[in-house]
């Protein structure tokens, strides 16, 4: 089966709004299908799905049109064999929302400061080119050039931290490392609550859980879970001796909450409470490097700004 990349953020929370405003009002499926509007990244794969949904249930046709993740269809499908996906829609169209609000907040914050880098770098040699000494190459050169190792510094780190996130560079980079940890954990036990809350079964649910987590390191310690749980302990035992859940304040809480759940009959619930609690710290952390990453960059700018000044004075004196 063809693999597709998941759509962008934004877009999955448009396409879960709209459903679960459909779903809302009563619509059945294929109608609401067939009067969705989404931007044109998404529209060859709705009419792939359309057409599909023409031989095979919906939800799969949503997977291998490359509208739905493999995630998003498991919960799709299990919720409509229940009853109704429209709490499913709501929750994913939510946690969509609050990511693409983060990731767009964050990119229009670093807006103006690399506005400034730029203007900054198309300043600093002018001069020489207005007067003759520098040529139009030369000139291009000195503007090019830093930018190009800042474009690979930028390719390198996301490669760090996205591609390569094992252990060893998670423990390299401590604060981000943590970050990331925290994230994939959160994203493991949200889809875990997910599933088990649309009547998925949890051994059948563990392991689509796990495809939602990214970094290496934390996918070992977490994928120890389900051979436990399979000979079985319950969910609180499983998860009790696992490392890498986070600080001891987040793993006592998770623990706690997984046994309560467990005890009074609403796992999921609990689960998807401890996850709350979870994304407004990382939704803090967010904001707190969305408000300090601009001011790093414009102190980085200015240093660099005042050395290139400081350079060109020092360059320009006359020795005596």
């Amino acid at each position: 089966m063809k693999t597709h990349q998941s759509l962008p953020l934004g877009i999955r929370a448009q396409l879960f709004q709209q459903l679960a405003q459909m779903e809302h009002a009563g619509l059945p499926f294929d109608r609401a299908f067939a009067v969705l509007n989404l931007p044109p990244k998404a529209k060859q794969r709705l009419t792939t799905m359309r057409s599909l949904m023409k031989r095979m249930e919906f939800a799969i046709a949503g997977e291998r049109s490359g509208l739905f993740t493999t995630l998003e269809a498991r919960l799709i499908h299990a919720a409509m064999s229940a009853g109704s996906p429209a709490r499913v829609y709501r929750r994913l169209a939510d946690f969509y929302t609050t990511r693409a609000m983060q990731t767009a907040r964050i990119k229009s914050r670093m807006l103006l400061p690399a506005a400034i880098f730029l203007f900054a770098l198309c300043l600093d040699p002018l001069p020489g080119l207005v007067t003759g000494t520098t040529s139009v190459l030369t000139y291009l050169g000195l503007v090019l050039r830093p930018l190009l190792m800042v474009g690979l510094i930028g390719i390198g780190l996301r490669w760090w931290f996205t591609g390569a996130t094992s252990g060893a560079r998670l423990r390299v980079t401590p604060i981000v490392g943590n970050f990331i940890q925290r994230q994939n954990v959160r994203d493991f036990f949200a889809s875990l609550g997910l599933m088990l809350e649309a009547g998925i079964p949890m051994l059948d649910a563990l392991p689509i859980a796990l495809d939602t987590v990214s970094a290496p390191s934390v996918r070992r310690e977490l994928s120890q879970i389900a051979p436990r749980v399979t000979n079985g302990e319950t969910l609180s035992q499983a998860v009790a001796d696992v490392d890498g859940l986070g600080d001891p304040m987040s793993r006592h809480r998770l623990v706690e909450f997984i046994a309560t759940g467990e005890a009074s009959g609403t796992l999921p619930d609990m689960l998807l409470r401890h996850t709350e609690l979870e994304t407004a710290a990382i939704n803090d952390w967010y904001e707190q490097f969305a408000t300090w990453a601009p001011r790093i960059v414009y102190g980085a700018v200015m240093l660099w700004m005042a050395v290139s000044l400081v350079g060109g004075a020092i360059s320009k004196a006359p020795v005596i």
